[in-house]
């Protein structure tokens, strides 16, 4: 059994953590923390656990949870588990950050977009970006992993298979992007109260997302080109969920059976990635719930650019689900382990 410890259990990924984590077969359970409710049974906070999950929240002591699990799940917001997580800290456990620290490759991008200053820049060659389908092989031999975002990992996966392939203007590329309110978190903010967002529908971090550089690092990997992008992402009134709408330039006319040849390619053998069928796009209650992310394209043959449509949970394979995953990479597990759940429907 994998013995996981649970940083900052009682947020939104948190209890996403837990629900997938409490279930899973091959996983004991053996510390979580909260900041706001040390001392309280998991039941107490969440009554959707009552005869289910008991255990009490402790406080964030991290050098003692590392000597008593094998992984920890670090569910914070960024610039906490940089200056947390040392040498010391990974001699005993593997750690999965699920919050930004570890994401960018570059310490003054990191610390220019985050406006905050990186508490452990010497792990930051060593972290491997956790986007299972595209870097299995370095998660499966790491100790530290940095958890995609869950803008990115719909977007970088839409894309991936068209610019690896080089098929597209690496300049003209657009990512028109919504997420459900759960994507900014369960802290108080007047942008996601209910007469604030209900009925309504906006753009925001236009040009100034803190995702895009996340993006655009991965992609550039994925291209072998310096990729920049326009990254617009929108709040829509629902509690989950996360569509991508992306766009580019073909360098030449392309048929969109030649389009979906290459994303079969690609993700014909991944489970989580589903492609659908030409004329059917994806959208965010097919994923629901769910570990998986589903691809759409369309070729437009008249302005010759290629729409690629993506859909993912963002609790689930934006962020906790994949956490998952990647933990089950690391220890050698099924990597469907804990999560063959459907999407749920309706929701």
């Amino acid at each position: 059994m994998i013995k996981a410890g649970v940083i900052g259990a009682t947020g939104y990924v948190g209890t996403e953590l837990i629900r997938l984590l409490e279930k899973h077969s091959d996983v004991e359970l053996k510390y979580i923390t909260s900041k706001s409710y040390v001392g309280k049974s998991y039941d107490e906070i969440y009554e959707n656990y009552r005869g289910v999950f008991d255990m009490e929240c402790h406080e964030q002591d991290i050098e003692k949870i590392a000597d008593e699990v094998d992984v920890i799940f670090m569910a914070l917001p960024h610039g906490i588990a940089s200056k947390e997580i040392d040498e010391k800290i990974l001699e005993k456990a593997k750690v999965i950050d699920i919050g930004a620290d570890y994401r960018i490759s570059d310490q003054e991008v990191y610390e220019s977009w985050y406006n905050t200053e990186h508490g452990s820049p010497e792990l930051l060659k060593e972290a491997v970006y956790g986007l299972c389908e595209l870097k299995r092989e370095e998660v499966k031999k790491t100790r530290i992993v940095a958890n995609p975002g869950c803008y990115p990992t719909c977007s970088i996966l839409s894309l991936s298979p068209i610019l690896k392939e080089g098929l597209v203007e690496e300049d003209s590329i657009i990512i028109d992007a919504k997420s459900g309110v759960t994507g900014a978190g369960r802290s108080l903010n007047i942008g996601t109260h209910y007469t604030e967002c209900n009925e309504s529908f906006k753009a925001y971090g236009i040009a100034s997302h803190r995702h895009t550089p996340e993006i655009e690092e991965q992609l550039s990997e994925v291209s072998g080109s310096d990729i920049v992008l326009n990254f617009t992402p929108h709040l829509v009134p629902m509690n989950r969920g996360i569509l991508v709408t992306a766009y580019a330039k073909l360098k030449s006319p392309k048929s969109y059976e030649e389009i979906k040849a290459v994303y079969e390619k690609h993700y014909g053998d991944e489970h989580f990635v589903r492609l659908t069928k030409e004329g059917i796009f994806p959208e965010t209650k097919w994923v629901k719930g769910s570990n998986f992310c589903d691809i759409g394209i369309k070729v437009d043959e008249r302005t010759n650019r290629v729409i690629v449509v993506g859909a993912i949970d963002n609790m689930i394979k934006g962020a906790a689900g994949q956490a998952v995953q990647n933990m089950n990479i690391m220890f050698g597990l099924d990597e469907k382990s804990g999560l063959e759940d459907v999407s749920i429907f309706p929701g």
